[in-house]
């Protein structure tokens, strides 16, 4: 099936509903619900409380039993998929004990500080300022942490839907949640899918990334919500999968010649995914991937914000 990729709800057939947020850049993130009879569960909150408002609503108006969420699944722990957690308190908010450790260090209260006081952050917060000012608004944002935490998985029923949660992290984050609706044959990913947009290894290993593409691939699945991007089915899982070993393979042999991680990043071609939006990501990949090859270990970790904000000023189309 052919998804349309326009901004707000998509009926997803048998009570499942996604969220889209074109273009699935920075900060404009996915979500879904999964609903049977009164029960339901809820993947994922947005960015800020304004565009975590306007899904709630049209997800009431599709649903009413969304009126009261049941589970809230957050998928990990990046702000676009949990600032928002505060409009669904007092349902079950579960999450992977990895995501819930790192929401507890990155709280939005934080955000809405920095992003107040972005000139003293230098490049990193000229960065920020550029990506999120006027789209989102920080202020108001209150910290709420998972309720119930997981190592590895569990399942969850919502009615007489089950819903498998599989934590297949560290890759993107230190712990990424699949939520997998084997009777309707959907998953919501969560950042582990960037469609149509080059995804980001902030913590990797890249080959958990693989082995996480190659679990969905094993499932009996039709329809795939990303992250970040239009629905998909298992050809874009496939890309995304051959993305990473497109650039394990070439950052492998620059790495072998002892190019550091900026020269990598400028002469790598990207040629194949020239279509692919926020490709100055490629430099928070390289490091992660020069790490896993065993890299000297920095004293400090790279301020990939800044890096990236670099790349992007370059004479390259980033």
């Amino acid at each position: 099936m052919k998804w349309q990729y326009t901004k707000g709800l998509h009926d997803l057939g048998n009570h499942c509903y996604a969220w889209l947020q074109p273009d699935g850049g920075w900060g404009l993130s996915n979500a879904g619900l999964v609903v049977d009879g009164d029960q339901t569960l809820l993947v994922d909150t947005l960015f800020d409380l304004a565009h975590t408002r306007e899904m709630l609503a049209a997800y009431r108006r599709a649903a009413p039993a969304a009126s009261n969420i049941g589970v809230l699944v957050n998928t990990h722990s990046n702000g676009d998929h949990t600032f928002g957690n505060q409009l669904v308190k007092g349902a079950r908010i579960i999450a992977s004990r990895a995501c819930a450790e790192e929401m507890a260090a990155r709280r939005p209260e934080e955000r809405a500080q920095v992003m107040r006081e972005w000139q003293k952050h230098g490049e990193a917060g000229a960065a920020w300022h550029h990506l999120y000012s006027g789209k989102f608004d920080f202020e108001g944002l209150v910290y709420t942490p998972p309720t119930e935490t997981f190592e590895r998985d569990m399942s969850v029923n919502v009615g007489s839907k089950e819903v498998r949660l599989v934590n297949v992290g560290p890759a993107h984050t230190n712990g990424d949640i699949l939520a997998y609706v084997p009777g309707d044959r959907t998953v919501f990913t969560g950042d582990i899918l960037f469609i149509g947009g080059h995804p980001l290894a902030w913590v990797g290993p890249i080959s958990n990334w693989i082995a996480a593409c190659d679990l969905i691939l094993s499932w009996d699945v039709e329809t795939i919500v990303p992250g970040h991007g239009p629905i998909t089915d298992k050809a874009g899982v496939r890309k995304l999968k051959g993305y990473f070993e497109y650039l394990t393979a070439e950052a492998r042999r620059r790495f072998d010649a002892g190019m550091n991680e900026a020269e990598a990043a400028r002469d790598i071609s990207l040629a194949p995914y020239h279509d692919w939006i926020d490709a100055e990501r490629i430099i928070v990949n390289i490091h992660t991937l020069y790490k896993d090859f065993g890299a000297p270990r920095k004293t400090e970790t790279p301020d990939y914000h800044a890096l990236m904000a670099r790349l992007r000023k370059q004479n390259r189309q980033y």
